[in-house]
């Protein structure tokens, strides 16, 4: 039997049994349904225009046609809207196979992990952010248009989560100064089309760029008003068993500047070559020894200045797994269709920068 379709390899169109008899439905969205059915119950019965003296019948087709571009316009409308997909992982494939034909992107893998969702988890949130850093300084070309609207969709959240939350706007600072800084760079040479887009779309999104920097510049931290138990009311050991926690310097810097008693813990030398010890090797700080005035090591320094020379350890909350036996990129609480016998042996952790080194061909 022939499918009815307007294509003869479609699966054919949807049908519901009411009443007056068989109808077909087009169901993408609850509210296009609604209307779908109104434009159907249309389609058989004369429609009043004016102060009723005209009359105008409406064919099955103009309906068609009516229903059609409805759903068209609100898929436009929708466009702003991060792209959703049921699944949150990605098969990770880099050439073509006999069962699957093309090859695994960048801006793909970026759409279906879903890191809209990502960002309001806490343990999630600088893994998101670090990624979109790595993406600004070096992948942005790689992006397709709709990858782009999800990029920055996201970062305009997390923005405005770091104006409401004032969490670790630092972070969110560097990622936008590194950004606008790519930007401008890539817009100097949109004569040999590096970026995906009208040149006009880019421009805007730097204006935005930079007034989110603004706004991040003028943030005021709200104080907390709390009669009870205060940082300041801990012990001097206390105090600084969670300075030794601290695995970046500038956090350590940071909370130095509240109180005189954690600005001279902030100061200790043997907090500081410990965050040096566990940051960088033996050899490397060796290469760089910084001695202070009076003959000894000034810690601080050295981990500053090994800072612009080699890369620092990264801790995150959680991060996205790689299956090894099934070749697929996923967020560990979500899980993907495993086919190994113990799952648990396959899973490697992926950082930021092994995330964009797997979409490297």
């Amino acid at each position: 039997m022939p499918f009815l379709g307007q294509d003869w390899r479609s699966p054919g169109w949807r049908w519901v049994k009411t009443e007056d008899g068989w109808k077909r439905c087009e169901p993408f969205s609850p509210a296009l349904e609604d209307g779908n059915n109104q434009l159907n119950d249309m389609s058989h019965t004369v429609i009043i225009t004016g102060d009723g003296e005209n009359e105008e019948v409406y064919s099955t087709e103009d309906c068609e046609f009516a229903a059609k571009k409805r759903k068209k316009d609100h898929f436009r409308n929708n466009t702003d809207s991060q792209c959703f997909y049921r699944e949150k992982w990605i098969y990770v494939h880099k050439e073509s196979t006999r069962e699957r034909h093309g090859y695994c992107t960048l801006g793909e893998a970026f759409n279906r992990l879903d890191f809209s969702s990502a960002i309001q988890d806490i343990r999630r949130f600088n893994y998101v952010v670090k990624l979109l850093q790595l993406i600004a300084k070096s992948q942005l070309t790689s992006l397709s248009g709709a990858a782009q609207k999800n990029y920055f969709n996201i970062l305009d959240k997390i923005v405005q989560k770091v104006m409401e939350d004032q969490y670790n706007p630092r972070l969110i600072k560097d990622l936008l100064q590194d950004l606008s800084s790519t930007l401008c760079i890539l817009i100097r040479g949109v004569g040999k089309s590096v970026l995906v887009g009208n040149i006009n779309i880019w421009i805007c999104r730097l204006e935005t760029i930079l007034l989110w920097q603004q706004q991040l510049k003028n943030l005021q931290m709200n104080k907390q008003v709390n009669n009870g138990l205060t940082l300041s009311d801990l012990p001097l050991h206390m105090l600084n068993n969670i300075l030794y926690r601290f695995s970046d310097g500038w956090d350590i810097i940071t909370l130095g500047q509240v109180t005189p008693t954690l600005y001279m813990l902030s100061e200790d030398r043997q907090l500081w070559k410990k965050l040096c010890q566990y940051h960088f090797a033996e050899k490397q700080f060796c290469r760089h020894l910084i001695p202070s005035e009076k003959g000894h090591i000034d810690w601080k320094l050295m981990y500053f200045a090994l800072q612009k020379y080699y890369p620092i350890k990264e801790q995150y909350g959680d991060t996205l797994h790689f299956c090894r036996h099934c070749s697929i990129l996923f967020w560990k609480d979500t899980g993907h269709p495993c086919t190994a016998s113990d799952p648990n042996t396959c899973l490697m952790p992926v950082s930021p920068q092994h995330f964009i080194d797997l979409f490297k061909f």
